[in-house]
């Protein structure tokens, strides 16, 4: 694949339009949607020439790619020619931020018995 038009198709894929959606007006309202992009890339090649074998390689080689993210941060809501801000709720963050809490409590919960019962013992 050419470099340059993977560059090319790199920097269509995390255009403006990609990272703001296009406007919804209702009532008065007007909504904008915002999505945070992250993406990144990489390429190869190789040369040189494998001897032997039935099948002769000549050992080159190119290859390129390129991987793109986006996941929802929030929309702008302009209302009365007022701007605001609304961020997205992440609820897999959520979850994950209970789930880890959770554990910290067990484990705190646990030492806590265990020093208790040790000092029970000595006494």
């Amino acid at each position: 694949m050419d470099i340059m038009k993977l560059a090319e198709q790199a920097g269509d894929a995390t255009a403006v339009s990609r990272v703001f959606g296009e406007p919804v007006t209702r009532d008065g309202v007007t909504v904008i949607p915002v999505a945070k992009i992250s993406g990144g890339g990489g390429g190869g090649s190789g040369s040189g020439k494998r001897q032997g074998g039935e099948h002769p390689d000549t050992g080159e080689g190119a290859g390129g790619g390129f991987g793109l993210r986006a996941a929802p941060a929030g929309v702008f809501v302009i209302k009365d020619g007022e701007v605001r801000w609304q961020p997205a709720l992440d609820v897999n963050r959520i979850v994950l931020g209970g789930q880890i809490v959770g554990v910290v409590l067990l484990l705190t919960v646990r030492a806590v018995t265990r020093l208790l019962t040790r000092r029970r013992g000595r006494r």
